[in-house]
C-alpha cells in the first residue's frame, strides 16, 4: 500500500471487526464484573458496573467506526483519528460518565471502576487474542 492511499473500499474494515470482537469479549466480562459488584456494594454497584461496561462496549464500537470511516478517506486523516481520537473519547468517557452521575443516584466507585477495569481487560484480551494469531478473519495482507 502507498502513503496515503486508503485500502481498497470492498474489504471488510479491520477496526470493525475488532470492536464486534472486542463486543463478543464484553458479552462475558462485563456478567463478572457486575456479579463482582453485587458482591462487593451491593445492587447498586452491580448496576453502577453495568453502566460502565456499556459506556466501555460504545467507546471502542465508536473507536471502531471512526477510524474505518477515516481510513476511506485517507492515511493520515486515519493517524490523526487514531492518535486525536483517543484523546477524545477519553474526554467522551468522561463526560458520559460525570452525566450519569449528575442524572442518576448511582454508585460511584464502582461506576469509575468498572469502566476502568471493563476498558482494561477488554483491551488486553482483544489485544493478546491479535498477537496470538487467534483471529482468523483479520487479514492485514489482502
Amino acid at each position: 500500500m502507498t502513503p496515503n492511499v486508503p485500502p481498497d473500499l470492498g474489504t471488510t474494515p479491520v477496526e470493525t471487526v475488532i470492536a464486534a470482537h472486542t463486543v463478543r469479549r464484553a458479552v462475558w466480562v462485563g456478567p463478572i464484573l457486575v456479579a463482582g459488584f453485587w458482591i462487593v456494594r451491593g445492587f447498586g454497584g452491580a448496576w453502577a458496573a453495568a453502566l460502565g461496561v456499556g459506556v466501555v462496549i460504545g467507546n471502542f464500537l465508536l473507536a471502531g467506526a471512526m477510524l474505518s470511516l477515516a481510513i476511506r478517506v485517507s492515511l493520515s486523516l486515519y493517524h490523526a483519528t487514531a492518535l486525536f481520537g483517543f484523546f477524545l473519547r477519553l474526554g467522551l468517557i468522561i463526560v458520559s460518565m460525570l452525566l450519569v452521575a449528575s442524572l442518576v443516584d448511582i454508585d460511584r466507585p464502582a461506576f469509575g471502576l468498572a469502566v476502568v477495569i471493563a476498558y482494561m481487560v477488554l483491551l488486553i484480551l482483544e489485544s493478546a487474542a491479535v498477537a496470538r494469531g487467534r483471529e482468523r478473519d483479520l487479514d492485514w495482507t489482502s
